[in-house]
């Protein structure tokens, strides 16, 4: 028996398209039914898939889907719809591999899309996109920054502005300026999500950040091992502490696959990105391997969504890049009316 489409459950979401609001039209013609559906979450790469398993629950082998994505309303920045900070409570969890990743996963979905290294001291995002050291962002007006184009996106970092073997030698005061310079005097191109690299820690720079804008969600970054999560906590609370919700937590080195015989390894434990979402109420976003390739693609800058998009572990970051924005519609729409339905049956 078909099923009604506002029951079909969306798998980004987990919720079912009558609970979105998401079916802005949905009507029979010539025989087939045809449904107009509008998510807020970038959807370009999922038309055939969804088209497909629409039919299959409806039981109609010609139905045809129109599949769109309207990104939330916004104005965090002159130029930028939405702030996604990813951060981490310590070091060396694979933070800025991340960051670049859902970055590329969302302009690779749809999305229009920029990355912003706010890690002042330890900028790393001019070499993961492959920037050559040395090339400098234009100067407009005299005063504001232009970001460099690559991949597809628009990125600005200190890495930019000074040599990548020159530290920033600076009290915190001086590197939330400079974080403020950044954020204030570059000229952003009209981008439905800025990605923001946070340096890892609950510092000045992080709280800089929070206070100087409207930042839509962090993403928490960690690895299994209990001490990562206990620091992944920490950065959680900071976040709530000033209002900012957590769009989802993304856990690295979650296993290493063997390449000879193919068994999995928990490494650093297992399930914790898991059991921190399910303390906090929020998502796990991805899961993802203690992979070489990864990290040899990022350091020569080529990630993998760009190097490689059809490798499992690119697929999973675009998921998880659509998780992570859906997550931040849903947090927008929750105070929101949702669209009246129009429904012309047969």
């Amino acid at each position: 028996m078909a099923q009604s489409l506002e029951l079909f459950v969306d798998p980004i979401t987990g919720m079912t398209l009558g609970e979105l609001g998401s079916i802005r039209h949905f009507r029979m013609i010539e025989g087939s039914y045809h449904a107009d559906v509008s998510m807020g979450y970038p959807v370009e790469g999922l038309q055939d898939q969804y088209q497909a398993a629409m039919r299959d629950w409806i039981e109609d082998p010609a139905a045809v889907l129109d599949l769109s994505c309207q990104t939330p309303p916004g104005k965090a920045l002159p130029g930028v719809k939405h702030v996604i900070a990813v951060a981490s409570g310590k070091g060396g969890v694979g933070k800025s591999t991340t960051a670049v990743n859902l970055a590329l996963g969302l302009n690779s979905a749809g999305a229009r899309v920029g990355l912003l290294d706010a890690d002042i001291y330890g900028p790393s995002q001019g070499m993961m996109l492959g920037i050559e050291e040395g090339r400098r962002p234009e100067i407009q007006d005299q005063k504001f920054f232009v970001p460099i184009r690559v991949h597809g996106i628009e990125a600005i970092s200190m890495s930019m502005l000074s040599s990548e073997k020159t530290p920033m030698v600076w009290r915190g005061p001086m590197a939330s300026g400079a974080l403020s310079q950044l954020l204030q005097q570059t000229r952003w191109g009209d981008l439905d999500y800025l990605i923001v690299d946070m340096p890892p820690g609950t510092g000045d720079i992080q709280l800089t950040l929070s206070q100087s804008i409207a930042l839509a969600g962090a993403v928490i970054v960690t690895t299994p091992q209990n001490i990562a999560l206990a620091d992944a906590r920490k950065g959680i609370e900071m976040f709530r502490k000033v209002n900012v919700p957590i769009l989802g937590v993304i856990e690295n080195m979650s296993y290493f696959r063997c390449d000879e015989c193919g068994k999995i390894h928990d490494i650093f434990a297992s399930d914790g990105g898991k059991s921190v979402s399910v303390e906090y109420g929020t998502r796990l976003l991805g899961a993802f391997p203690l992979d070489p390739l990864i990290r040899k693609q990022t350091d020569e800058g080529h990630p993998p969504v760009v190097s490689h998009p059809e490798s499992d572990v690119s697929k999973e970051y675009v998921i998880a890049a659509r998780k992570a924005a859906a997550s931040l519609w849903l947090n927008q729409s929750q105070t929101t009316p949702k669209p009246t339905i129009k429904m012309n049956p047969a």
